[in-house]
């Protein structure tokens, strides 16, 4: 007979992303703490919670990220946190502010629990591919990460905020010794992304016609994402950042077909046909994703 799963925690878990990996634990059998925001009714969260009257594993902590305590309370008796720090809002400079405080008091709130054995942190690409110099390097890999100062400057707020959580939740979780990785994932794609998760996917997208040219504009099926995610946290030997990417979109077709994919958020123009000309250098790698989906992750 199996032994039992353990209990593992996702917050938040009533993003686009924190759903798929807490309905992916839940598949796999895992017990769910999945916090969620306090004082927000969206669809998700009211889904997460009919899902809570159904599944006996499944236990719903309300938590506000800026209230160490409450974080506390979610994380008790969990092994493990998935941490989804998405805003359902959308990106301005206090939004910034508030994630990379949002950030630090979750994984210092990891660091004060005897259990949490390990921290999976769910970035992104935009934390690595945004800087002057990025036309000019063949390679942009887990060594990579966007300049700040570069994101103000035009105003790139997504990329601003995930850069610098992931810069103070890395700081932390070294000096408080903690077992963490990060998954830098691309452009989320997935069954109703468009109508469930607009304002994140267009903060994404917010330059992304350099993004393209530069060959770092790459797309993630959310299902692929949370298993990457879920195989992080189960495979002992996983270390460091993780760029999770399908496919990097560097030409004219596959544009187009990434604009159909995302209507009516993104329309093109009427009428518009594709030339199939424009083929640009593909720049990202991800050498250690495969690793991992093969079962030798560093």
């Amino acid at each position: 007979m199996d032994s039992e799963k353990p209990t593992v925690c996702v917050l938040d878990a009533s993003t686009y992303v924190g759903f798929w990996i807490l309905k992916g634990l839940l598949s796999r059998g895992y017990t769910v703490h999945a916090a969620i925001r306090k004082n927000e009714e969206t669809e998700m969260e009211k889904k997460i919670r009919d899902m809570e009257r159904l599944e006996e594993r499944l236990v719903v902590f309300a938590v506000d990220v800026l209230d160490y305590q409450s974080i506390l309370v979610a994380l008790k008796g969990c092994c493990a946190l998935f941490s989804c720090l998405d805003s359902s809002e959308g990106y301005d400079d206090k939004m910034v502010d508030m994630e990379v405080r949002g950030a630090i008091n979750v994984v210092e709130a990891c660091a004060q629990t005897d259990g949490i054995e390990k921290i999976v942190f769910s970035s992104s690409l935009t934390a690595a591919i945004w800087r002057e110099n990025i036309s000019s390097e063949k390679d942009v890999d887990e060594r990579s990460w966007s300049d700040q100062d570069f994101c103000r400057k035009l105003k790139l707020w997504y990329p601003l905020a995930k850069t610098l959580s992931e810069q103070a939740a890395w700081a932390l979780a070294m000096d408080r010794a903690l077992n963490m990785v990060s998954i830098n994932a691309g452009l989320v794609l997935g069954p109703g992304v468009a109508q469930q998760n607009p304002r994140l996917t267009m903060s994404y997208l917010k330059g992304a016609a350099q993004m393209y040219e530069n060959g770092v504009l790459a797309f993630v099926d959310v299902n692929f994402l949370a298993d990457v995610h879920i195989r992080a946290f189960e495979d002992q030997s996983t270390c460091g950042r993780y760029f999770c990417f399908n496919r990097i979109v560097s030409t004219e077709e596959e544009a187009v077909k990434l604009s159909e994919s995302l209507s009516p958020l993104i329309s093109l123009p009427p009428r518009y046909e594709c030339q199939g000309s424009e083929v640009f250098a593909e720049r990202l790698r991800n050498k250690k994703l495969n690793k991992l989906v093969e079962g030798t992750a560093c």
